[in-house]
Parts: structure tokens; sequence; C-alpha cells
């Protein structure tokens, strides 16, 4: 039947192929126009089902806090309105991207994005309970022309933060527990933010845009929220697990000149969703991970003598910080166990430890340095 199909539209396409065309042609034209249908519809879908998601997004806020919608409220804090400041007064950056990037060891460039200040910034404004009713975005969820993967799911999950310290301030009353009922909505908008991050980073733009801040901002309060962070966790954990491994990729498999600043900013998101106990202990092992099994590679690659990844050497150091960081943050919280969760990670990093640092002390003193570290915080009472 396939065969005979076959034959007839090919003699469909000779007989009906216009002069001056040979029936090749008439089917790479036919097959492109094909395509561009299909390539339409799905464009159409994908708008559809941006416009539902939206829809859904005002009405879960809706059933949370009725009043929340049917208030008047001004547009500051909106991200279309961040958008438009951006053209106006765009961000300064230090002068470091004009250079080869190398210069990593002041502070400054750490949050070299601005994305921590930012973060404690969105902290201290939330303290400002007088002032909440007044600055909350309106509900306008409508993607914006310039970045509608990341502002729409940002612009939603700061409404229902707002309700969120709105409720808190018994400003307004919520009921978050409608959350639980439409968990389609907040996993999927908690998604398209992961996903937009991960592409920025995947390819960053300088100067940063603004709603890349608000992003990590938004995402990191939604985890360090009490109430909120179960309902994010519960239904978008594994996403968060992914986001966490990209990140890590990300950092490691840059070799391009001017990395240092970009990768300096996935690094502070890291950290800042190390902040979550829950999230700490699975982000602490994926380090674990990585720099154990970089630590085995170089090992191997000095002992034969053979050429190693000057890029990933650099950017390990990185993923150390991280680790020295989390772990440091771990045994200092007394009022928080360390749970079995990546024990058996902790056991293989903790492995010939002593003679890998023996063997890589004298060519790469830092990096031992850094590996006997982490192993003395390891080895401290908390983190058995």
């Amino acid at each position: 039947y396939l065969k005979i199909s076959k034959l007839a539209l090919a003699f469909a396409i000779i007989h009906s192929k216009p002069p001056g065309r040979t029936s090749r042609e008439y089917t790479e034209y036919l097959a492109r126009t094909v395509s561009e249908q299909d390539s339409g519809w799905k464009w159409k879908v994908e708008v559809l089902e941006a416009e539902v998601l939206r829809l859904r997004q005002e009405l879960l806020l809706t059933r949370i806090s009725p009043r929340f919608c049917l208030e008047n409220r001004k547009q500051d804090t909106s991200a279309e309105t961040l958008l438009g400041q951006e053209s106006i007064n765009p961000t300064s950056y230090p002068s470091q991207l004009e250079d080869s990037g190398c210069d990593v060891c002041n502070d400054s460039a750490f949050d070299s994005l601005g994305i921590a200040s930012d973060f404690h910034q969105s902290e201290h404004n939330a303290n400002t309970s007088e002032h909440w009713l007044e600055g909350v975005p309106p509900l306008n969820l409508c993607h914006t022309s310039k970045e509608p993967s990341l502002t729409a799911p940002v612009h939603f999950l700061q409404c229902l933060l707002e309700i969120r310290k709105l409720s808190e301030g018994r400003i307004l009353q919520a009921d978050f527990s409608e959350l639980e009922n439409d968990s389609f909505t907040i996993c999927n908008s908690v998604s398209q933010l992961l996903d937009g991050l991960t592409v920025f980073y995947n390819s960053p733009k300088f100067p940063a845009p603004s709603f890349l801040n608000e992003g990590v901002c938004v995402l990191i309060s939604l985890l360090t929220d009490a109430k909120l962070s179960n309902h994010v966790l519960k239904k978008c954990f594994k996403k968060i697990e992914e986001f966490k491994k990209n990140l890590i990729q990300i950092i490691l498999r840059n070799r391009s000149v001017n990395r240092f600043q970009a990768l300096h900013s996935v690094s502070q998101t890291l950290g800042l969703l190390g902040r979550n106990n829950i999230l700490r202990n699975a982000l602490i092992s994926l380090l674990l991970s990585g720099v154990r099994q970089f630590a085995e590679q170089l090992l191997q690659a000095h002992q034969v003598r053979s050429l190693y990844d000057v890029s990933q050497y650099e950017n390990i150091f990185l993923l150390c910080m991280i680790l020295e960081q989390l772990l440091q943050n771990e045994t200092e919280e007394s009022n928080i166990s360390s749970s079995d969760y990546g024990r058996e990670e902790k056991i293989k990093f903790l492995e010939n430890l002593d003679q890998v640092i023996l063997h890589l002390s004298d060519e790469f003193p830092l990096f031992s340095l850094y590996l006997w570290r982490v192993s003395v915080l390891l080895n401290s009472g908390q983190m058995q």
C-alpha cells in the first residue's frame, strides 16, 4: 500500500508540474511549502498555549486573592516598566568586559551582573509593608515583545510573592490552598523561568538585561519563602535539579576568553540556590561529584604526562568556591541537621583524597589546597 501511494504521488506531481520546472524542482518546492505551513501551525499553537497559560495565571491569582486583582494599582515595579527603564537608564558595568576577563580576584567581579545586590535590595523592599499595596505590580500578564519567555513567568511569580507579603501583613486575605488545585500553572511558570535563565546563561549578552536579575530574585524569593517554597519544590523539584545540573555544566564547559564575568553570575545563582535547606544537600552532592571527577581526570593526565583542559581547570575553582561556601553554611547552621542525602558522594570524594592531593600538590598547589579545605569541612563533626 505504501509503495502504491508513493507511486501515485509521484505520478500526480509529474502530471501537475508547471512548465519550465523539472519534477525534482517541483517536488522540492512542494516540500518547502508543506514545511512552511507546518511551522506556521506550530507557531500558532505556541501562541495559543501561551495565551492559555496567561489566562490560567490570571484565574489562579484571582482565586487566591480576588481583592488583589480588583485593586487599581500602579505599574512601577512591573516587568514591562523595568524593560522600558532599561533603554533609558542602562545598568553600568565594570570595564572588566573590555579585557580578557582574567582578573577575577576583585569581589565586585563575583557580583558583576548585579544579581546579589538586586536580591538584597528586593529583600529590603519586601520589609516595607506600609507601602506594599501601592507598589504591587498590576495584574497584566501579557507577554512583552522583548523577552516573552522570561518576563511573563517572572511577572506572574512576582504577583504571587506580593500576595504572599500582603497576606502576611494582613493587608489582603489569600487562600494559598488553591496552589494545590492547579499544579499545572505554577509548574509551567517556574519551568519557563528556569528555561529562560538557562538560555541566557548559555549565551549571555552584555550588559545583562534587568529582567534577568528580576528572574533570579523571583526564583530565590520563591525558594526561601516559608509558605510558597513547599508548593514550588513539591511540583518542580526535578526541574530545579535539572537547572542546577545545567548551571554546573555551563561553568565547566565554557571556554570563551571573556567568560569569567558571565560564569561568576552563574556561580552566584548556584550559591543563592544553596540557601534553600532542601536544595543545599543535593547541590553539595552535585558539586562534590563534579570536583571529584575533574580531580581524577587531572591526576590521570598528570601521571601519564598528557595534556589537560586548561579552561576547565580554571573553571573548576568556581565550583570549589561554591562548594566551600555551602559546606561552611552547613556547618555553621547548627539548628539544621545534615541529612544522609549525598552521603555516598561524600564518601567517594574523601576516598583516596590524600593520595590525590599528594600527587597533585607540586604542580597544582592551589587546586590541592581547595581539595584539602573541602575535605576538612566534610570531616567536621557537623557533616558526619
